[in-house]
């Protein structure tokens, strides 16, 4: 056997041929180079079939993680399956698993354990998971505290009705699985933001998710709808950030990222926007961009009514492989809006649409060097074809997952 293929070792060929007894001594396959490639051919699809590979759905994500059976005791992988500028977002991948059992005793300056802002606000990475199903009305804005993975997983987690998650000056933050709507505003009041301090907030917008001043942060597979404000919003600083497997829907101001045209420090500020579906009742700033670089990737856009993607201050805005709809409406077939600048400045921003699909009349108004070196620097991922959006896309927003079954 060891004459028939000479550049492979003896031991591999014992193991090759306990393994594969039928493609060693096939015949057809006597190239050594394709022994070896159809042997991981065949080991990968043997993991795959025990879920530990990929599920075939194109969502590197989803594909990471949803095949295997026991997620429930594997959480934390889920952590390492983070792609594009927040795919460094740990969360608390590295900590212990935290379960919240108590979902009516919110309290912002002393909160009791069990409670979510008693996981959030503790100094230690924690993975934090739910005892049940439950709906959250926060009496003041939940703020989480570095190294926190909220896991909504196999339980329907609502929060809502009240001021909901602001992520500030911290770092790697995980939010996956949880719905978040309804948001009010907060603040003029004490909230405790660690264990060894809380202070006086001002009014709060009403955000689902506020990200101020953070970094390594990934919002993953929520569903979110008519806050206040924005659904998630991003500035200040800001970067490091994911938006992935969302669905959004009902809500006007959806996602700001960078704070003001004034403020420059927003330039480091990179973003990618992921496998979204920006679904009914949206109106506006999916997203809207100012002075950072944002890549806007393999999203499916079914409703706006003033405009998809808009932005101001000279943002890079990278469009890939997204499928836009256009409402039935003529006056809004336009998927980009440049705002507060005359054509003779923003004709340089760089701004490109690549791959996209455009249907029912929309159109993208491209601007700048279309293969600048702004591009170059910052891809974050790879697209896919604009063709595989809607398989991509099709499970945004929480998973019904359960215990023992794939999610």
């Amino acid at each position: 056997m060891a004459a028939i293929y000479p550049n492979l070792s003896l031991p591999l060929l014992l193991l090759l041929s306990l393994l594969f007894p039928s493609l060693i001594f096939s015949s057809t396959l006597q190239n050594p180079d394709l022994v070896v490639q159809e042997v991981h051919r065949k080991i990968n699809e043997s993991r795959r079939n025990l879920g530990y590979l990929s599920c075939g759905t194109g969502n590197p994500i989803d594909d990471c993680w949803r095949c295997d059976p026991n997620w429930e005791q594997n959480r934390q992988r889920l952590a390492d399956c983070a792609i594009g500028f927040g795919k460094n977002a740990v969360g608390g991948r590295d900590g212990k698993i935290y379960v919240v059992t108590d979902s009516g005793n919110d309290n912002p300056v002393t909160p009791k354990p069990g409670t979510l802002r008693y996981a959030v606000i503790q100094e230690e990475p924690l993975w934090i998971i739910f005892a049940r199903d439950m709906v959250i009305q926060l009496k003041e804005e939940l703020i989480m505290n570095s190294f926190k993975t909220i896991d909504g997983r196999g339980s329907s987690v609502h929060i809502a009705g009240g001021p909901c998650i602001t992520v500030q000056y911290v770092t790697n933050i995980i939010i996956h699985g949880i719905h978040i709507h309804d948001c009010k505003q907060g603040g003029n009041t004490m909230v405790r933001d660690s264990t060894k301090h809380f202070g006086f907030r001002t009014l709060s917008d009403g955000d689902g998710v506020s990200i101020f001043g953070g970094s390594h942060v990934w919002v993953d597979h929520c569903s979110l709808s008519n806050c206040r404000d924005g659904l998630i919003d991003a500035i200040h600083g800001s970067t490091a950030i994911t938006i992935s497997n969302n669905y959004m829907t009902h809500h006007d101001k959806v996602m700001l990222l960078g704070h003001s045209d004034s403020y420059t420090q927003d330039k480091n500020m990179q973003v990618t926007i992921a496998f979204n579906h920006f679904g009914e009742g949206l109106v506006q700033r999916m997203p809207r961009c100012r002075h950072g670089y944002f890549h806007v990737v393999n999203n499916d856009y079914t409703h706006w009514e003033m405009y998809a993607i808009g932005g101001s201050a000279a943002p890079t805005i990278n469009s890939q492989g997204n499928r836009f709809l256009a409402p039935d409406n003529r006056f809004s077939k336009e998927v980009t809006k440049y705002e507060d600048a005359p054509e003779s400045e923003w004709k340089n921003w760089n701004w490109r649409s690549d791959g996209d699909l455009m249907m029912n009349g929309a159109y993208f108004t491209q601007s700048g060097a279309g293969a600048s070196s702004s591009y170059a620097r910052a891809s974050s991922l790879g697209a896919r074809p604009s063709s595989l959006v809607g398989t991509i896309t099709l499970n945004s927003g929480a998973l019904n997952c359960r215990k023992g079954s794939r999610c």
